[in-house]
């Protein structure tokens, strides 16, 4: 017994030993890192500060804090956060300092690229602080991967990248970037070992080039939102290798897309806003291996195919925002590992039990909102539901809160907008997903009250809560602490706003308009401008002076305190307002001289005093005043003195014609949660007088120029130098005091749509060179006291008599009075080199007919649907971790 306890003991120390000798041995093998790569990346790391701010990724954290100095503990560069050596050399093979908190410049100058035996380099999520990618990434001929992903780099991507021929996966996607010169083309020529390419949002501004097809090795192909447009080669079905596809956001020709039936690998494709329309949709009816599908915003103007029922393999299906018409089919209901399923924003029909999407257990995600089909709910016990992260359930003729909601405990969105819900909102909603809904519109119902005591809701992390449009009753609800948009215009609200709403710390839009509420604002209101994007309290009966606001900090762009009974004077610490582009303090009380101090606001578009008692002279005014300004109302009140002929040098906007693309006045108040994005612009309104008709404006085209100077004490005589105003299409300056001629530089103004100088003293005759104004819908010269022919000819046919009544001197068309005997006329002269029958291309958000030469009289407008100044796109786009990336994404 003893000799065989002796014999182990004896094998167990001789193994101890020979493993002591073999841990030695491999560490003699293993070679520590070099002296150079180890100064290259200390210095790497210095040339860098660490900023929180310049990493999105929530588990983000500075890798480069481990790395130490020779002779510290830690000193080997091979053990350090993010780098990868060589086994045998000791080079430095991989640097991943993805989402590393750096931020700085970087230039080829950079110790980086000293790392030249580097096989795999991630940066991304990080931020250089608008650098352009380094010609030296080129000396890193090694690189098999580059990811500079989401990073801040910016400018044209080097031509030293087509140097790197070994890459097999490439992402330079998130950052604005330009590929022209080198071009895709010539990428695809020259990179031929590429699996993983990633450009989204890379300026490429062309078509896609045959020569994409070289890469067949391709598993990944992700191109969002390149500005990629035209024909599809249909070479590109050579990529058989294909698993994933991103094409949204480009522009293509429409049927260009058939040869994806040959892509048979694919298991996430999204056409979103690619123009499809047509063969595409049956091009994917093989396509069995597809997880992730999304063809939103499209043209697809057809009945949703049963077929779609045969890919039991998807996760994610969004069919929203097109035209697809019909009833659901009933193969939709078979898919039931569907965690995603999107129909918003088509023409589908029928009346459905909200219980039969209910049974496909695993959604996560239900976008129903704005078809033409009915949602009907009952109470249904003991069934277990699917916990939704989102639903949409808007314009679905719900009658009734559904009471499967009760049961939701994981909500993000839920949106009930523009349904047919009757009376009080039930007490039990306050607390539905308490701790995690962000979004909630009960907007555009029938609501009356609440079904309790109006207290602060249970949401811990709500940031939206719309009611507008209602029939709401009773004091302002005041919503939690977290919130960040409050819209509840449009209701019957009223009493005093209560100071609690100063609480509201990280509010960015108030909207409290076209309600009952009375008494003072509170003064404490001002200082939410420093969160504060939007301030609308327009249409209620608030009085007392305006609190002072943007004292400290500010991010207000637009305030309108319009239809009040405001009073005092205009704060001057508006001042300090430096973003602000819309102020409208219309239909007040105010007394107060032209303040011409807020002219120091640089980026203000739209000024309204209307309907007030402002009263004094304007005055000179000091250089670089109002440089943005584009629309001006100042109707309505006691200003005197000569119109301001100095200030027309100085209106730098108002020289300068819009030939852009149709846009609106509005703010991007859009916010994103982990994996959600709810986007809204909100609309810009006003109201103005228009062919002596006053209209509400809902929404503002930024190419708008108009200046009303009506119903004041101006006189003298009206500057020739209003010429230089060529964007001008507005000029309403009637029922004032003016004198003398009307200039004929007034027909240099060649986009003026209604001019309107009634109601004044002016004299001697109409100018002819106004007949040259072929955009003129309105004109109005009645009640002063001019003579001799009226102009003929072109616009000037097509306006009535009460254009000119009230001047007994003026004769000719459309006037009874004949200038010559006999009724004869003399030939109009033709002053005009333009076309006639040119268009306007201007137009508003409401409908009206915009009068050219020859397209008949207009009298008025003819009003439209007026649009929901928050009117935010019909869906939220919901979305996952993208595959082999770490950082989030914002799809819209």
């Amino acid at each position: 017994m003893g000799q065989l306890l002796q014999h182990f003991l004896l094998k167990c120390l001789l193994f101890l030993i020979l493993s002591h000798f073999l841990t030695q041995c491999v560490s003699s093998v293993l070679r520590s890192c070099l002296d150079s790569e180890r100064s290259a990346l200390l210095r790497l790391k210095d040339s860098f500060i660490l900023n929180r701010s310049a990493s999105g990724d929530t588990l983000a954290y500075p890798k480069v804090s481990s790395w130490k100095l020779e002779g510290q503990v830690g000193g080997d560069c091979c053990s350090w956060d993010g780098i990868e050596c060589d086994d045998n050399t000791g080079h430095v093979i991989g640097l991943d300092l993805s989402s590393s908190f750096l931020y700085g410049s970087i230039n080829s100058h950079n110790s980086l690229f000293q790392l030249h035996h580097l096989r795999r380099l991630s940066l991304s999520d990080n931020d250089f602080n608008g650098s352009e990618i380094p010609p030296a990434i080129g000396n890193l001929t090694r690189l098999s991967r580059l990811d500079l992903s989401s990073s801040g780099f910016t400018g044209q991507i080097p031509y030293e990248v087509l140097q790197l021929s070994n890459l097999v996966i490439l992402d330079l996607s998130g950052n604005p970037l330009e590929l022209r010169n080198p071009s895709l083309k010539s990428l695809s020529e020259r990179l031929l070992n590429l699996k993983h390419l990633d450009l989204d949002r890379v300026n490429v501004s062309s078509t896609i080039p045959q020569s994409l097809a070289n890469l067949s090795a391709l598993t990944s192909l992700s191109l969002v939102a390149c500005e990629l447009h035209g024909k599809f080669p249909t070479s590109l079905a050579n990529l058989t290798q294909l698993t994933y596809l991103w094409l949204p956001g480009n522009e293509f020709s429409p049927d260009t897309l058939s040869w994806l039936a040959k892509l048979t690998k694919l298991t996430s494709l999204n056409l979103d806003s690619t123009n499809s329309s047509g063969d595409v949709l049956y091009s994917l009816k093989n396509l069995t291996k597809l997880t992730y599908l999304d063809l939103s915003l499209n043209q697809f103007f057809e009945r949703i195919p049963s077929w779609f029922g045969n890919l039991t393999g998807l996760i994610k299906l969004d069919l929203g925002g097109n035209e697809f018409w019909g009833s659901v089919p009933q193969s939709i209901f078979t898919l039931k590992n569907l965690l995603e399923l999107d129909l918003y924003g088509n023409h589908l029909s029928g009346t459905y039990k909200l219980e039969t999407f209910l049974n496909l257990k695993k959604l996560k995600v239900l976008q129903l909102s704005s078809n033409h089909f009915s949602l009907l709910t009952t109470t249904v016990i003991d069934v277990s539901f699917p916990k939704f992260t989102l639903l949409t359930l808007a314009s679905c003729n719900l009658s009734k809160f559904p009471d499967f909601l009760l049961s939701q405990d994981e909500l993000e969105v839920l949106d009930l907008q523009d349904n047919k819900i009757h009376g009080f909102i039930p007490k039990w909603i306050w607390g539905v997903s308490a701790q995690t809904l962000h979004v909630l519109d009960l907007s555009e119902n029938f609501l009356t009250g609440f079904d309790q005591p109006v207290v602060v809701p249970q949401w811990i992390n709500l940031r939206l809560l719309d009611l507008h449009s209602n029939m709401l009753q009773g004091p302002l609800p005041i919503p939690p602490g977290s919130i960040q948009q409050y819209f509840v215009s449009n209701n019957l609200l009223k009493g005093e706003i209560s100071s609690a709403i100063c609480n509201l710390t990280s509010i960015t839009v108030l909207d409290l308009s076209n309600n009952s509420f009375s008494g003072m604002l509170p003064p404490c209101l001002g200082n939410l401008s420093k969160s504060l994007s939007v301030l609308k309290l327009q249409n209620n009966n608030f009085s007392g002076p305006i609190p002072r606001a943007c004292e400290k900090g500010n991010t207000l762009r637009m305030i309108d305190l319009s239809q009040n009974q405001l009073s005092g004077r205009i704060p001057r610490s508006l001042v300090n307002c430096n973003i602000l582009e819309l102020l409208n303090l219309g239909n007040n009380q105010i007394e107060d001289m032209f303040p011409s101090w807020l002219g120091r606001l640089q980026e203000l578009k739209i000024l309204i005093l209307r309907h007030n008692g402002f009263h004094g002279a304007i005055g000179e005014p000091k250089s670089n005043e109002f440089p943005k300004l584009q629309i001006l109302d100042l109707s309505f009140n006691k200003l005197t003195g000569c119109l301001p002929s100095r200030h027309f040098q100085i209106w730098k906007a108002m020289k300068v014609v819009h030939l852009g693309k149709l846009r609106y006045f509005e703010v991007d108040v859009s916010f994103g949660g982990r994996e959600t994005y709810w986007p809204i612009d909100f609309s810009y309104s006003m109201t103005m007088t228009k062919a002596g008709v006053e209209l509400k404006y809902e929404k503002i085209q930024d190419a708008l120029v108009a200046i009303d100077l009506s119903s004041n004490k101006f006189d003298g005589c009206i500057p020739k130098d209003i010429q230089i105003l060529q964007a001008l299409q507005f000029l309403n300056l009637s029922n004032n005091f003016l004198s003398g001629p009307i200039p004929p530089s007034l027909g240099n103004l060649s986009n003026l749509q209604n001019l309107d100088l009634s109601q004044n003293k002016l004299s001697g005759e109409i100018p002819q060179e106004l007949v040259q104004l072929t955009f003129l819908g309105f004109f109005n010269v009645s009640h002063n006291q001019l003579i001799g022919p009226i102009p003929q000819g072109k616009q000037f046919d097509t306006f009535r008599n009460n254009s000119f009544e009230g001047n007994l001197e003026l004769c000719g068309n459309p006037l009874s009075k004949k200038c010559y005997p006999g009724g004869l006329s003399p030939q109009p002269s033709s002053l005009s080199k333009k076309d006639d029958a040119e268009d306007s291309w201007f137009q508003f958000g409401w409908k009206a007919i915009m009068l050219g030469y020859g397209s008949g009289l207009v009298n008025g407008l003819i009003l439209g649907y007026l649009f929901n100044p928050m009117k935010h796109k019909l869906f939220v786009k919901y979305f996952g971790r993208k595959i082999q990336s770490r950082r989030r994404r914002r799809m819209n």
